[in-house]
């Protein structure tokens, strides 16, 4: 038989063919062997079938079934499970002969099996005619037909092959008689069953000889997913056992296993390929539920305005995943119902007629319906998405002037103020470039007087002054004004009458200030004038023409006070010496400021500046520097000091200057000796081999180069020194200079040593005196009575004579420790004295009301008796104060003090305590 070399697809081994440098590549994931894909659908031409080859049809060259085992190796075989096709070894798909039509999707699977690696992979192919050819309609075929043309009612009988070709995988790819070949099984998804159902028999024609068992393997049956198939192993029954969703899984591949009772094979495997027939259970499903499209206004009719997509996961090369698309409504029908269209297959949505105007209408809403099998709407399913299409603007409408003329007025010498506003209308959409206009004065402002600038918020054109107006000059302006948009008109827009407008500006009249002619102006004097010299005269002019003025002058600013002017003429006299050396002249320029100002209502006045240039004189000699140095007191290449001259005159009234040692007093030039380096500077040294060590005051005369030039004596104070082998001075030596001798230096370290010495026994005298102040005992001995140290009393305005006394002794000790240990009983509040306490009574946790008289009694009579109480009345602490007490009152006791007590011992207390005796001591009743 003639082959047909019909290239269906080609499955390559993926090798790397970028162009890109490794450096410019990501970083490649792990590799997994295997398909790219696991479906594959190839779309013929019926130009083909029409006793072509299909090997002829070059636009099936971009279909690839792409394969790579990772290892990088040709050695991969394929295996198709059509007899119709086969792979060869260069994995390329061919027709065994030549395809008359293809009037129904034919569908097999293609096996990969790796030189290297026993593992086995799946793909299907699936081969359909290009076109979507005419097919019986679903109407004439109902469901249960198309499940029996794809089912059999009367399921196969699948025996195993009684003739092999030889084991070897890559043989098995030769042709096999038309009996060994197992025809591919179809299944249809979402069967209802009765579930397990029987798909096909498998047998042996070894079960008549011997008890045989069947099994399948593979995905579906002991592969994910599980149990999907099953096959009684008595029988070779095979079933399925639940619905199949073909989105799911389309197909399966099987292997089918025969062995003896005890498990030793019988008969060789065979492969059983099962395809999921589809149905059309999924609706199309839009990308998006709303699509946002813009078209612009004024576009010609045909113009794409955007594309919607829905996408259908039923097979694509039947009925059930065709999608087409139509509209449903339009939102709004201005100017037509039907402004739009769409492509029913592609889903692109075009214009259908012109009148676009983003001014009527400036968005559409448009409900698409995506309709599978092939937009049946009585069996395909259905769903719909908004299409959001806005109208974008262009510029049609051009900008135009409310008014054919705008007015406005300005003052004089003022910038930066609007004048006139101009107002207009633009019915583009608003703050874009077709909306913004932009003004441009065409005449009437040949200077650049003013800018007209446009108000961003509302599109205004604000006439702005921005070059000072004249009104001796110009008392009106007439301008003529353009408007237009930032983007240029629409083609075929015409610019509108409204466009341009004319703007009268009036200028009002002010009272201007003064003017000086020249400012700041500029004279050249010498230093030195005297006062009352003129110098100039500093005039200014009034520039208000139509007004007769008079200007006054007045000083402004004048920092030497050197200066002043004619209040009437403006003329410029001097008051005191012009002195180019004076801290407020700048770079040989003294600079003063005058005021001229008008009689003008109201008055006005201008500034202006007067720059003096001041020519030098040779008037300052030259000072000596500097004014101290030091030298050794033996002549060496060291002991010299150089010497210049600072003069605070200018060029050429300074250097070179000129250094010599005064005749007088002789001791000057016989010890010293001053000799020229340059022409600023000289060198100062000794004369005579030693000079004692000391402070020396050289006079040296220094004469500028000025004419006539000027001297100056000036004094430089020269330290002598005794100097190291560095010629440094040494400290003994330093001291020396400054004039102090041998005897005033030991004196003064003596002087030293004593203060350092007294400082040292006031230390220790202080530290002895604090240790004497911390072990003195106290100055009372406790066993003295202090009570009378302590003098107190109520009496107001008594005659006795106040005392410094100690009070702390009457006050309540922070701590109260020692009171809350004592015994229970009368409590007192005061100090603890140094001898044992006396016994109070206790009284009972609870004592009966009418024992507090007998308790108050006891008290009080252990109060009496205590010697250690000081002699003031101290609190006695009874637990029956406070309201609510049981006890009756105590005003109808007497106090125990009537004839129990003696108090005569409190006249032996002295003076103070007379009246207490009286009282108590049965003394005169007063």
């Amino acid at each position: 038989m003639n082959l047909g070399s019909v290239l269906i697809l080609t499955c390559t081994l993926l090798v790397d063919t970028s162009w890109a440098t490794k450096a410019d590549q990501p970083p490649k994931p792990p590799c997994r062997p295997g398909f790219s894909e696991s479906f594959y659908t190839v779309f013929v031409s019926r130009d083909l079938l029409r006793g072509q080859s299909i090997l002829k049809d070059t636009t099936l060259s971009s279909e690839r079934v792409k394969f790579d085992d990772c290892q990088h190796s040709k050695a991969v075989d394929f295996e198709s499970s059509d007899p119709n096709f086969s792979v060869r070894p260069d994995g390329s798909v061919y027709a065994e002969q030549e395809v008359a039509n293809l009037s129904e999707p034919v569908q097999f699977m293609v096996t990969a099996r790796g030189g290297h690696d026993p593992h086995i992979w799946e793909t299907t192919v699936k081969l359909a005619l290009a076109g979507h050819p005419p097919s019986v309609p679903v109407s004439q075929i109902g469901v249960e037909d198309m499940i029996a043309r794809a089912w059999d009612s009367n399921p196969r009988v699948i025996k195993f092959p009684r003739k092999h070709q030889r084991s070897s995988f890559a043989n098995s790819l030769r042709r096999q008689k038309r009996d060994w070949v197992i025809p591919p099984i179809n299944v249809p998804e979402n069967s209802r069953g009765p579930f397990p159902q029987m798909l096909v028999r498998i047998r042996s024609d070894q079960d008549l000889e011997k008890g045989i068992r069947y099994s399948i393997t593979g995905a579906g049956a002991d592969q994910p997913p599980i149990d999907v198939y099953n096959i009684d192993p008595v029988h070779g029954k095979m079933f399925v056992t639940r619905p199949l969703d073909r989105e799911e899984r389309a197909s399966y591949h099987l292997r089918a296993h025969a062995v003896d009772m005890n498990g030793n094979k019988v008969e060789s495997p065979i492969d059983l390929y099962i395809y999921v027939i589809d149905m059309n259970d999924n609706r199309p499903e839009f990308q998006n539920q709303v699509y946002n499209g813009s078209v612009a206004e004024g576009s010609k009719p045909g113009t794409l305005v955007m594309q919607v997509t829905a996408n259908d996961s039923d097979d694509d090369t039947t009925a059930n995943g065709m999608v087409r698309y139509r509209i449903l409504s339009q939102t709004p029908h201005m100017p037509i119902p039907n402004m739009f269209t769409i492509n029913s297959e592609t889903g692109d949505i075009f214009t259908v007629a012109a009148g676009l105007d983003r001014e009527k209408v400036s968005q559409y809403t448009i409900i698409v319906q995506a309709t599978d099998m092939e937009g049946n709407l009585n069996f395909g399913l259905s769903n719909t998405a908004t299409a959001l299409i806005s109208v974008t603007d262009i510029n049609d409408n051009p900008p135009e002037l409310t008014a054919r003329t705008f007015s406005g007025e300005v003052p004089e010498n003022r910038v930066n103020v609007v004048v006139a506003n101009l107002t207009v209308i633009d019915r583009d959409q608003p703050h874009s470039p077709n909306w913004a206009a932009q003004y441009r004065i065409a005449s009437g402002d040949p200077q650049g007087h003013f800018l007209i600038r446009t108000n961003p918020v509302n599109n205004d054109g604000m006439v702005t002054v921005v070059k000072p107006v004249d009104y001796e000059q110009n008392r009106a302006f007439m301008l003529t004004v353009i408007v237009s948009n930032k983007a240029p008109l629409a083609s075929g827009i015409q610019s509108s009458l409204q466009s341009s407008a004319g703007v009268t500006i009036s200028v009002q009249d002010v009272n201007e200030p003064p003017v000086f002619p020249s400012n700041p102006k500029s004279i050249r004097f010498e230093e030195g004038v005297p006062a009352g010299t003129t110098l100039t005269v500093f005039a200014a002019q009034d520039p208000d023409l139509f007004i007769h003025q008079t200007v006054r002058y007045s000083k402004l600013s004048d920092p030497a006070n050197w200066l002043r002017i004619n209040r009437t003429n403006g003329q410029i006299t001097t008051m005191a010496v012009l002195d180019r050396e004076s801290m407020y002249v700048r770079n040989n320029i003294y600079e003063a400021t005058f005021l001229a100002a008008d009689n003008g209502s109201p008055p006005a006045s201008g500034t202006g500046t007067l720059q003096i240039h001041l020519i030098d004189v040779n008037d300052n000699a030259p000072v000596l520097l500097p004014k101290e140095a030091q030298v050794c007191e033996r002549a060496s290449p060291r002991s010299r000091v150089n010497i210049t001259a600072s003069d605070a005159d200018a060029d050429p009234h300074v250097g070179p200057f000129v250094f010599e040692l005064p005749s007088y007093p002789p001791s000057v030039r016989r010890n010293w000796t001053a000799s020229r380096i340059s022409g600023d500077y000289a060198q100062l040294r000794l004369r005579i081999p030693y000079l004692d060590a000391g402070v020396y005051d050289v006079p040296i005369i220094v004469s500028d180069s000025g004419n006539p030039p000027l001297s100056n004596r000036s004094m430089i104070k020269v330290k002598v020194c005794p100097c190291d082998d560095n010629g440094d001075c040494t400290t003994t030596g330093a001291v020396a200079a400054a004039g102090l001798g041998t005897g005033a230096i030991i004196a003064i370290l003596i002087c030293i040593i004593i203060l350092l010495t007294m400082v040292l026994v006031f230390v220790m005298w202080m530290k002895r005196r604090e240790k004497e102040r911390q072990a003195k005992p106290l100055l009372i001995d406790p066993e003295d009575d202090v009570r009378d140290n302590i003098l107190k009393y109520d009496e107001e305005g008594g005659g006795e004579e106040d005392q410094d006394y100690d009070l702390s002794q009457l006050q309540q000790p922070e701590a109260l420790d020692h009171i809350i240990c004592k015994p229970t009983g009368v409590r007192r509040v005061d100090e603890r004295p140094v001898i044992a306490e006396s016994q109070y009574p206790v009284r009972p946790s609870l004592p009966h009301p009418g024992d507090i008289g007998d308790f108050i009694n006891d008290g009080l009579r252990a109060a009496d008796n205590d010697p250690t109480a000081p002699p003031y009345d101290s609190l006695l602490v009874f637990d029956y104060e406070g309201s609510g007490s049981t006890a009756g009152s105590v005003s109808s006791l007497n106090s125990s003090s009537s004839g129990d007590q003696d108090y005569d011992y409190l006249n032996d207390w002295g003076p103070r305590f007379k009246k207490l005796a009286d009282l108590y001591g049965g003394g005169d009743d007063d």
